[in-house]
């Protein structure tokens, strides 16, 4: 991949997709291909295959893909499996005919067993049964590394798939019913710091900028109505942050940026450094992470110092815990030359400054 190649981002608007058009834009890569949903709709097979054959990429990063949390994964399962069937599908076969150098396949860590060993290696992939609250995106993803690998063994091709773990970042996702745990948390700590200042207008800006904030939200962090004045009802004397299940869990978390430069680094390889993970018999899968986790508690204590506002927690166990830990085993991507330079406080850091400016008036 040089400076002048065609480069196609699927997703370009999302956590991933943004992130890596900020890191190939900034590296200098003058020839990026992109287009918006209302332009092209990766879902309709004609519609996908008319774009490549009209642009012909040389390269393509496929992070487009219908993603959410444990609730969004529960509530819209069907659409969860078959948006990204179709997804992939229409891109990775659009590449093969229109003859894509290298596809690069965005995945998830949740393709790993419910009871993986820990840390979780490439090849436990289909090991063991699924966590069931995200299974049906979960096999949509299995579905897109499976396609790779028969591609790549039938065709010749060179398509790769990274699983990266929980990612967080400007642009991420902030709507209390669909969001991943680590911007839920962000934005929960940030509306009880705002009650507690009885900051009502900044309240409403939030919920105009973020979306609707649930009423067992409202409830913890201490307000009814706000939308006359200034006026509120309190039902506690001091905001609350709930949040969901034990906060035993273990997550290990990766700043999209270091993401993203990781995808760039493994498309501008040369084909033999990749030979083993291409041409081999397993799955042309390889993990990105950061190789370190921790309790969901003890993430809300991080938000909770950079925020800058201690709140008592209120765990509603009542509320799924999800997979008890999912910690990348990172090692084939460090014997490659790769490793993450974000740590988490100053990814959460650059987050919450992100969220900031992007509210109005918050």
């Amino acid at each position: 991949m040089n400076k002048n190649s065609r480069i196609y981002i699927a997703g370009h608007t999302g956590l991933v997709g943004s992130a890596l058009f900020r890191k190939l834009n900034a590296d200098g890569y003058s020839n990026l291909i992109v287009r918006n949903h209302s332009d092209l709709d990766l879902t309709k097979q004609k519609e996908v295959e008319a774009f490549f054959q009209s642009e012909k990429p040389e390269y393509v990063f496929l992070a487009a893909a219908k993603v959410g949390g444990i609730m969004a994964n529960y509530t819209f399962p069907a659409e969860f499996i078959h948006t990204n069937l179709a997804i992939q599908t229409n891109v990775i076969h659009a590449a093969w005919k229109t003859g894509v150098k290298r596809l690069l396949f965005l995945g998830s860590s949740c393709i790993y067993p419910k009871e993986c060993p820990q840390p979780m290696k490439e090849e436990h992939l289909l090991t063991g049964p699924l966590e069931p609250t995200n299974e049906p995106y979960a096999v949509a993803k299995i579905s897109g590394i499976k396609m790779c690998q028969a591609y790549n063994r039938q065709y010749g091709t060179h398509y790769l798939c990274v699983m990266p773990t929980n990612l967080y970042g400007p642009y991420d996702n902030f709507d209390l019913e669909t969001s991943h745990v680590l911007a839920a948390i962000i934005r929960k700590f940030h509306l009880a710091k705002l009650a507690y200042k009885e900051d009502w207008e900044g309240i409403r800006n939030d919920e105009q900028t973020y979306g609707w904030i649930p009423d067992d939200v409202k409830e913890s962090i201490g307000i009814g109505t706000y939308s006359q004045g200034n006026q509120t009802d309190h039902t506690h004397t001091h905001p609350r942050v709930l949040l969901w299940g034990s906060g035993n869990p273990r997550r290990e978390f990766l700043y999209v940026d270091d993401l993203a430069d990781a995808c760039v680094f493994l498309n501008s390889l040369k084909d033999i450094e990749l030979r083993e993970f291409i041409d081999s018999d397993q799955a042309p899968l390889l993990n990105i992470g950061y190789g370190i986790d921790h309790t969901v508690k003890e993430i809300a204590s991080v938000v909770s110092e950079i925020v800058g506002f201690k709140a008592d927690v209120k765990w509603d166990q009542s509320k799924p815990d999800g997979t008890f830990q999912k910690l990348l085993d990172v090692s084939k991507m460090k014997k490659l030359g790769w490793k993450p330079t974000i740590k988490l406080k100053n990814g959460i850091r650059n987050v919450y400054r992100w969220y900031l400016e992007r509210g109005i008036g918050t």
